[in-house]
């Protein structure tokens, strides 16, 4: 059976690694064991950060969106209930740039909202 040497893929192995750790402090960037860990921690951060985001938005929307019904003497939950209600179909990440960029039309719906009580 012939003799297998690794040098070529353990080569590869280890440049696709640097890369990946292209622009990190110290060691990260030039030792393969430490660069290793940290683009592995990078990538699973970076995907548990994917999933994180979506929930950030979803908070931040909730925020804007209770913080501009309270203007109108709304809470949030009742504005929610009331567009509800009401049969109006409009999601929060698009109240929400009503809250801030047309205050107006966002008024209107609150209006709507409030008739349902």
């Amino acid at each position: 059976m012939p003799r297998v040497k690794h040098g070529v893929a353990s080569h590869a192995r280890h440049k696709k690694a640097l890369e990946h750790a292209k622009g990190y402090y110290g060691g990260r960037s030039k030792l393969f064991r430490t660069a290793r860990e940290a683009v592995d921690r990078a990538l699973a951060y970076s995907y548990r950060g994917r999933k994180e985001k979506k929930r950030d938005f979803r908070s931040l929307w909730i925020v804007r969106i209770n913080a501009a019904a309270r203007m109108h003497g709304l809470s949030y939950s009742r504005l929610m209930y009331g567009l509800s209600q009401a049969g109006v179909d409009v999601n929060r990440r698009m109240l929400a740039d009503l809250a801030v960029h047309d205050p107006e039309a966002f008024g209107r719906l609150a209006e709507t909202a409030k008739a349902q009580f």
